[in-house]
């Protein structure tokens, strides 16, 4: 058969995976002489050899690329005959106009974790040690092409045989970029009270023995700092509360070893390998009996812990198991609460002396801060609660197009989106915009995203809310640079992130389900309880939840009481009747207040949220009446609720209101009768599933729509999802729901840019 040449192109995340080491050895493997480059585009290679060789290479390369390779085009063309004298990895190549997408930062691979624990090998107990396979990416990465130039690695010159491993292409480390060792690489030390108190393995050892006395440590970790101490610890965990001010909500922890999780969560084999993938996120597990002890202390009144293993080679040695050492650390974000996560030394020292007794430090700069990313499962499948390291940068990429635009997010769980093409590079989560922080640590990586990715937008696109931060940063930044801006209804954005993550290419409409807490409606109220006929290119808003007062406005959101006195005064019953222990927990003279606000309407705007409704259920139930966290009384409420309850109260729709006042009327009569709490808790979201089935078929019966988006923060409750779907797929509907993004407002800024893209630029 007659030799050829073939060029190649490949998209996607093809750096920092092991590409081109990769096809060397199959260019090697096939008798086929050539090279293969990075570039700003990709991986692009050219072949030459017999025509059967070059088609079983490419097939070979196509079916089988590096694990966490994730190729998104594969472009092969003829090229003209001509000859090499065999295959090289050339340098890499910069074309200024051109992007392609990141690797996210990627737990420890199996065959770093044997090196680390092998007395023999000269990175035995590194606290760096990495390989093509796992390590530190998105965070260190400053430019591409992703070299170890562009990368806060520069500073570190490689020693002799670190050089020889990144040279050789048939070794593991070929251009690992983060490679190093004891003798060339990065370090740690231990510091108390301003001092450095040991280097290397003292330090280990003496970050290992403060966690053993009980003491809060601050580790500096892979995208960020994290606060650490015994899980057991009541004292430990009670000080952290303090300090951190977070006096309620989960912490997240970290054990050596599945088996360890295995003793207080449920494991199912998807967790585990969810657990044990590259991305290593937290995952919310539901308890096991000595679980339930753990979760009094470190995340009180939930049903779930937050568990994770040990992703860097550091956290394996800081929580290897040995007698009288905790097996199970918390190990939480870095930061007063709302507060953006501390990444830089400097910035550690300055935040979190007052937060913590000591310091695990080393010298590896980091780039971008990062979050760990949060996890449950729904069918066994991973269901974001918090989308971050492990997961971003990398892309989603969609059925439609768009020029290069920017959707800012929303207030809450902000995200932004960078668009171009197919290709929408969702933020990580940045927090909450609610101090100058966190604002700046949005600006800082959207600067950094549009560098990275070489995205000018052409158009902005924001939030319909006048007064959100990210929403102000659109207008000035459209005004100052004289780009279009496109502002998007909050449930629209919403629904509209759901189609493009599942890939909807049609400009027929599906019936939208959209319950959260808080967004700005298009009418200037506050909306939450949505029932939608929406599409890329607007909306209709068919159903909404009976408009309640809100008494006191964001005041009645830190406190459900205030919420049920006024879905009591709703539903025509006295919200002072002393059975009932929203109104005793305010006292007299609040509830009174509260009571002259809902009717009078001062400084008490009406919402459709159907996370209010949440809270006015919780604290009607005297399950939660004050909260210090977002959805805490809703997250109480599912806890309780009695998975074996069948039962339900009625939500009539009448003309387009969604009308909870018999349900309120219901609950109250239940409770009075004595019905146990977690009965009526499960009724309450039994009612939930209830209504949006009998929505969905009016809406199916008047257009024929069988599909159907579910988009929110009231849908991150596992008992509604795990409950809606199959009865959707019952009733003959077809679900779409949120599989890459959280249904939360971490997704708004996906359907920002969907709704955007479409509005400008598509036809």
């Amino acid at each position: 058969m007659a030799a050829k040449n073939v060029t190649a192109h490949i998209l996607g995340i093809v750096q920092g995976v092991g590409f081109r080491p990769t096809v060397y050895l199959y260019a090697e493997k096939h008798h086929l002489s050539g090279w293969v480059l990075n570039s700003s585009r990709g991986v692009e290679l050219e072949v030459h050899g017999e025509a059967s060789d070059v088609d079983a290479f490419l097939d070979e390369l196509r079916n089988f690329p590096p694990p966490q390779a994730k190729i998104d085009r594969f472009l092969v063309a003829d090229a003209p005959y001509r000859l090499f004298s065999g295959f090289e990895i050339r340098e890499s190549e910069n074309h200024v106009d051109d992007f392609l997408p990141v690797s996210a930062d990627l737990a420890i691979c199996d065959d770093c974790k044997r090196e680390l624990a092998d007395p023999h090998d000269r990175r035995y107990r590194y606290p760096f040690i990495n390989c093509t396979h796992c390590g530190p990416r998105f965070s260190i990465i400053r430019e591409i092409p992703y070299d170890r130039p562009n990368t806060t690695m520069a500073e570190f010159t490689l020693c002799a045989d670190c050089a020889g491993e990144y040279h050789n292409p048939a070794d593991r480390r070929f251009h690992a970029q983060p490679v190093a060792c004891p003798a060339c690489g990065p370090e740690i030390w231990s510091e108390q009270a301003g001092q450095v108190t040991a280097h290397a393995e003292a330090a280990l050892q003496q970050a290992r023995a403060w966690l053993k006395a009980g003491k809060i440590l601050a580790v500096k970790g892979l995208g960020g700092f994290h606060l650490c101490c015994d899980a057991h610890s009541i004292n430990a965990v009670q000080t952290l509360r303090q300090r951190k001010q977070r006096s309620a909500k989960p912490f997240a922890l970290m054990a050596p070893s599945l088996q360890v999780i295995d003793r207080y969560a449920r494991l199912t084999q998807a967790a585990s390998e969810l657990l044990n993938s590259p991305q290593a996120p937290v995952v919310l597990l539901e308890l096991t009996e000595a679980g339930r002890e753990l979760a009094a202390i470190v995340a009180p009144g939930q049903v779930r812990l937050g568990f994770m293993l040990p992703y860097t080679p550091l956290h394996i040695l800081l929580t290897e198991a040995e007698p009288a050492f905790p097996d199970v650390l918390v190990m939480t974000s870095a930061n007063l609460s709302e507060e953006p996560i501390a990444y830089t030394n400097s910035e550690a020292r300055e935040r979190l002396s007052t937060l913590a007794d000591a310091f695990l430090l080393h010298n590896r700069p980091i780039n971008m801060r990062i979050d760990d990313s949060v996890v449950a499962l729904l069918r066994e499948k991973p269901y974001f609660f918090r989308r971050a390291r492990g997961f971003a940068p990398s892309p989603l990429v969609t059925s439609f197009q768009s020029e290069p635009l920017l959707a800012t997010g929303t207030q809450l769980k902000n995200t932004f989106c960078l668009s171009r093409g197919p290709y929408h590079f969702v933020s990580h989560y940045i927090g909450d915009l609610e101090n100058q922080e966190t604002l700046t640590a949005f600006e800082q990586a959207i600067c950094h995203y549009e560098s990275l990715f070489r995205v000018q937008p052409k158009l902005i696109a924001c939030d319909l809310h006048p007064d959100y931060m990210a929403t102000r940063y659109a207008v000035s930044r459209a005004t100052s640079q004289g780009l279009p801006l496109v502002a998007v209804q909050h449930h629209h954005a919403h629904i509209a992130a759901c189609l493009a993550e599942n890939n909807w290419d049609s400009a027929e409409p599906v019936i939208g389900l959209a319950f959260d807490g808080t967004g700005y409606g298009s009418d200037g109220t506050i909306w939450g309880g949505e029932v939608l006929l929406a599409g890329y290119h607007g909306f209709e808003r068919r159903f909404h939840l009976l408009p309640a007062r809100l008494p006191g406005g964001d005041l009645a959101v830190r406190k459900p009481a205030r919420t049920a006195l006024s879905y009591l005064s709703l539903a025509g019953l006295d919200p002072l009747e002393a059975d009932l222990p929203s109104a005793s927990y305010l006292g007299k003279e609040e509830a009174q207040a509260v009571i002259h606000q809902v009717q009078s309407g001062f400084n008490a705007p009406l919402t459709s949220s159907l996370g209010r409704l949440f809270d006015a259920a919780a604290s009607l139930l005297g399950i939660c009446h004050e909260v210090s966290f977002e959805a805490q009384a809703a997250a109480a409420l599912e806890a309780a609720a009695d998975p074996t309850e069948a039962g339900f109260y009625e939500i009539p729709l009448d003309g387009e209101v969604m009308d909870p006042r018999p349900l309120v009327i219901a609950l109250v009569a239940d409770r009075r009768a004595g019905l146990s709490l977690t009965r009526i808790a499960a009724r309450f979201h039994n009612s939930l599933i209830q209504l949006s089935l009998n929505a969905a078929r009016q809406l199916r019966a008047e257009t024929g729509i069988r599909h159907v988006a579910i988009s929110g923060g009231v849908w991150q409750n596992l008992y509604l999802m795990n409950r809606i779907l199959p009865y959707l797929e019952a009733d003959g509907f077809i679900p779409l729901f949120h599989q890459q993004l959280p249904p939360n407002d971490g997704c708004i800024s996906l359907g920002q840019s969907a709704v955007a893209a479409h509005s400008i630029f598509t036809k």
